[in-house]
């Protein structure tokens, strides 16, 4: 079963973070979604934001899993997260740049590069071998 899930992962996991990484630009510069529901959530935009970036930056660790440098796949992505906020501010009508924003993304790769780092220690490193 190890060996499936590994050869799973090396197919793929590149061709996954780029479709996410495709992903997040489609939908940071596409007209926003407008969900229609009674439920209201407080700073719903933030925990999206969050939830998007984490996704993102776990797709390209796990990519780069081999590589010494896999840490520091973190700034590209800030920068890839702030070019989408300007890219926003210039590219559409309907959509701002925001700060918070930033930050949301931030908290998600920060989160993403220090969970990932707990798991590949304890239990990821088993599928490498």
């Amino acid at each position: 079963m190890q060996k499936r899930i590994k050869s799973l992962l090396e197919r793929n996991s590149f061709i996954i973070a780029i479709i996410i990484t495709i992903g997040i630009a489609y939908l940071s510069l596409s007209k926003p979604m407008h969900l229609n529901t009674s439920i209201r959530i407080k700073y719903l935009d933030k925990i999206l934001h969050a939830s998007a970036y984490f996704s993102l930056t776990l797709s390209w660790l796990f990519a780069l899993r081999n590589n010494t440098k896999k840490k520091w796949i973190g700034m590209p992505l800030f920068l890839y997260g702030v070019a989408m906020e300007f890219l926003q501010e210039s590219l559409t009508d309907n959509r701002q740049k925001d700060i918070y924003d930033v930050v949301a993304n931030s908290f998600g790769i920060l989160l993403a590069i220090i969970l990932f780092d707990v798991f590949y220690k304890y239990y990821l490193k088993y599928f490498d071998k």
